[in-house]
């Protein structure tokens, strides 16, 4: 640690792990030498076979989401306590690791975004896509006024026999995918009318403007949270749905998994 400390200064003085997100063999042995700190190593697969080791479910190219989400999963999943101190390395400017960032975990800035993700029966990169599509109307709104919006992704079969159109379905004979720039404009457009987006597990838009009717009994939502957060959260107690609902009140974005409330994020802060 001596040599480290000669030439990182105080970055590896008195921390209590280093984090590795998809370290090479030889970097994460080199890693494993050092005696006074744990190593944690975050990635996608486990091909080195880390002892100790955080699933991501998807490739973030955005380094801060890369860390916030593998200290969060860290954290979910008993690796790390409150308050540890980190040295996390990870890549920015090359497929090598080249950057390394001090930092803490702290529980009480957990998000719920790893139960988000992981478990769930959508693909990581549709639930991604949806999640950024309601922070960006949450954002943005609709013509600048606050909009409220409710996705359904995955499940979609069920979900469909659980629900009933309000309109006719302007997704029914089409084979568009969330993600797609053109396809989340008309997204935006269709958010102002009534009723619900259902989403594939593969991120099919299956449709819109459905009414979901889920028994809302014993689902447990916040207190000021209305009709709209009630079935969000009751269609997935029912189904192996998850949503993401925008609410047009607070502009926050929450997010519904076997019917309990497991995120809820400002998209100002996002």
């Amino acid at each position: 640690m001596a040599g480290l400390d000669d030439v990182f200064g105080q970055l590896f003085s008195n921390a209590d792990a280093v984090v590795l997100f998809s370290p090479s063999s030889s970097v994460y042995e080199r890693c494993r030498e050092l005696e006074d700190l744990d190593t944690v190593v975050v990635g996608t697969d486990n091909d080195i076979g880390a002892d100790t080791f955080v699933e991501l479910p998807l490739e973030f190219e955005d380094v801060s989401e890369r860390i916030d989400f593998g200290l969060e999963g860290a954290l979910e999943q008993g690796v790390l306590e409150d308050g540890d101190e980190l040295v996390c390395a990870t890549s920015v400017f090359s497929d090598e690791m080249d950057t390394v960032s001090r930092v803490r975990a702290i529980a009480d800035e957990r998000t719920g975004i790893y139960d988000l993700f992981t478990k769930s029966r959508a693909e990581p990169s549709v639930i991604k896509s949806v999640l950024e599509l309601a922070i960006e109307l949450g954002k943005k709104g609709q013509k600048g006024k606050p909009v409220g919006a409710l996705f359904v992704v995955g499940d979609a079969g069920k979900v469909m026999n659980k629900s009933r159109p309000l309109s006719y379905n302007p997704f029914e004979k089409s084979h568009v995918h969330v993600g797609d720039p053109i396809v989340n404009v008309m997204l935006k457009e269709f958010s102002r009318l009534d009723g619900a987006f259902v989403i594939s597990d593969a991120g099919k838009i299956v449709s819109a403007y459905r009414y979901l009717e889920p028994s809302a009994e014993g689902v447990d939502i916040p207190k000021g949270l209305g009709a709209r957060h009630m079935a969000g959260g009751a269609i997935t107690r029912d189904t192996n749905a998850i949503t993401i609902v925008l609410s047009e009140s607070d502009g926050l974005v929450r997010a519904f998994k076997g019917g309990e409330l497991i995120m809820e994020v400002d998209p100002e802060a996002y």
